[in-house]
């Protein structure tokens, strides 16, 4: 194709043909324009592709395909990779051409199982029933909110209502109150006066080597909280072995359904967390820290904005060390490796392992990973000594834990309790017993992925190590309780749509084992052989754990509860 200069600026084929424009779809002159306005003086990296995403998403209550194609000419991407980073995260509303616009306000409904436990499926059909019929709102239900302690929950734009019911919401709406709601939280200045930082500037100044501390992690047993459990201690040297640039990746998208405790600690002592981050940092030499957070949180999300540019003003860290990245509603992302592609600005798919993230992470430079909690309690114990957390423990385990209950309690929340507490001392003794009418009969140990335990089993201590024997795991300590008023295989049935709807969808075990397995669950009666067939078959071939854990619920309702299957 030659340039004709008889006609400047017109594209000639060989056939002579003029064309003003290249082949292929145009890009919108107005929507360049909104784009570049958006956009301003940020940088223009692939990198941050989700997070202009976000942008636009929060400006114009959709993504159009206009605006995707003026953002990836701005960004120097192809339209298709645009496009299919904003497909696979849940909280993009990608309008094509020729689409109807939604509606500017979304009534979001969880359907979690705490939530449904809490009549979360009647609220939402009441909801659709009188707004879904209008043009100025549509309700929709969602995955886990992280508030399964004030079940059940909804978020009107970014405000959540907990303990919602249909005058809460047209109240709401009446007032236009749609913005999040930032809770009393203990900010930098009373941190520091209670001696916040101290410990930091300490060993920047050469009071303790990385390998003291990292010593100490190991002393006081602490493990990671985001439900691997291996020990904190362990993974700063197998990062520092590595030479070169590294970085550190905050996992903040705590999607587990039944789990809250990470926003628990932020909304009220978001330093500890902070201080914590910054020694891990400082102990493996991190050039970078990355805060990977759910959308979810917005409240936190605030808070955490606010206290980086104060840290940032006070001189604590350089500006642009801390980096805040926002999630975009995928459970895949609570993997390390989807969550790690996530930041690099792509479609969250977890990793083939080898190599593992300590050795090729971010930008596949050598990366440690933490849990908000892990990092929080890295804080008090560089500050107080091991003995702040080994101390504790029951059962003969070592620490602490900090269980989100919820279910059929009196007092659902956060319990902080010592390592191997049961689920019994957990609903007599911090949960103020069952509900009155209501009698234990079944608990989730660790969140869906890991299944049902029957009541009988309601005395194993609930740490790492102590479930596996019974095929099972406490993960993320996200401990649902039921009652004898609950079916176990509803509650199964709920947990299998959970993964079918957050399967990432790279391997067929799970994107089709999930929702095969839902097909069967949805029948009167199951077939136990071929979800048995299933279940092993999606155990041994999924990449992650996503896969993996998915029969868990399955195989338990079959073991423990036949008699309803």
């Amino acid at each position: 194709m030659a340039l004709d200069q008889k006609t400047d600026g017109v594209w000639k084929s060989g056939k002579g043909k003029g064309r003003k424009t290249p082949k292929g779809r145009q890009v919108n002159e107005q929507a360049i324009d909104d784009i570049k306005l958006l956009l301003g003086n940020r940088e223009r990296r692939a990198d941050l592709l989700i997070e202009y995403l976000h942008l636009i998403q929060d400006k114009f209550k959709h993504l159009s395909s206009q605006h995707l194609a003026a953002l990836a000419e701005e960004l120097r991407l192809s339209q298709t990779e645009v496009y299919e980073v904003a497909s696979f995260y849940a909280h993009f509303d990608i309008v094509k051409e020729g689409e109807e616009i939604p509606p500017s306000l979304t009534i979001r409904v969880c359907d979690s199982l705490s939530c449904e436990l809490a009549g979360a499926q009647d609220l939402l059909l009441e909801l659709g029933e009188k707004y879904n019929s209008g043009r100025d709102v549509r309700v929709v239900r969602a995955p886990c909110m992280g508030r399964c302690d004030t079940a059940p929950t909804l978020e009107i734009g970014h405000n959540h209502i907990d303990n919602a019911n249909e005058e809460k919401v047209s109240k709401a709406i009446k007032a236009n109150d749609v913005h999040a709601k930032i809770p009393n939280y203990q900010e930098l200045k009373d941190y520091s006066a209670g001696g916040g930082y101290t410990e930091l500037k300490n060993l920047r100044g050469g009071s303790r080597t990385p390998d003291q501390i990292q010593d100490e992690i190991l002393e006081s047993g602490l493990r990671g909280m985001g439900g691997a459990g291996f020990p904190s201690g362990k993974k700063w040297s197998f990062v520092r072995m590595n030479s070169g640039i590294r970085y550190l990746a905050v996992n903040g998208d705590e999607g587990e359904p039944g789990t809250f405790k990470d926003r628990y600690f932020l909304e009220r002592e978001p330093h500890f967390f902070l201080e914590g981050m910054l020694i891990a940092a400082w102990a493996v030499d991190a050039e970078k820290c990355f805060i990977y957070m759910r959308d979810e949180y917005p409240a936190v999300l605030a808070i955490l904005a606010k206290e980086i540019t104060a840290l940032e003003d006070a001189g604590i860290v350089e500006s642009g060390f801390i980096d805040l990245r926002r999630g975009a509603g995928a459970y895949i992302c609570g993997e390390e490796s989807a969550m790690i592609e996530s930041i690099e600005g792509k479609k969250g798919l977890p990793r083939h392992r080898p190599p593992f993230v300590a050795s090729v992470g971010i930008f596949n430079k050598p990366t440690l990973v933490h849990n908000v909690e892990t990092l929080h309690w890295i804080a008090k114990i560089a500050r107080d000594g091991s003995d702040v957390f080994g101390a504790h423990g029951a059962h003969g385990r070592k620490g602490l834990r900090s269980y989100s209950v919820s279910g059929r309690v009196r007092n659902p929340g956060v319990k902080l309790a010592p390592a191997g507490t049961t689920v019994r001392e957990l609903i007599e003794d911090y949960s103020g017993g069952m509900l009155e009418g209501h009698s234990f009969k079944a608990y989730q140990p660790g969140g869906p992925s890991s299944g049902l335990l029957p009541a009988s089993m309601g005395d194993i201590p609930l740490d790492f190590d102590t479930l596996q024997e019974y095929g099972t795991f406490i993960g993320s300590a996200a401990v649902v309780v039921l009652s004898n008023h609950d079916s176990a295989k509803e509650a199964a049935l709920n947990m299998l749509k959970f993964f079918e709807d957050e399967s990432c969808g790279q391997c067929t075990p799970c994107r089709v084992g999930c929702e095969k397995a839902v097909k069967l669950m949805s029948e009167d009666k199951w077939d136990q052989n071929l979800l048995e067939e299933l279940s092993e078959a999606m155990v041994d071939a999924s990449i992650c754990g996503l896969g993996q854990a998915a029969p868990n619920p399955i195989r338990m309702v079959i073991k423990h509860f036949n008699d309803e299957v």
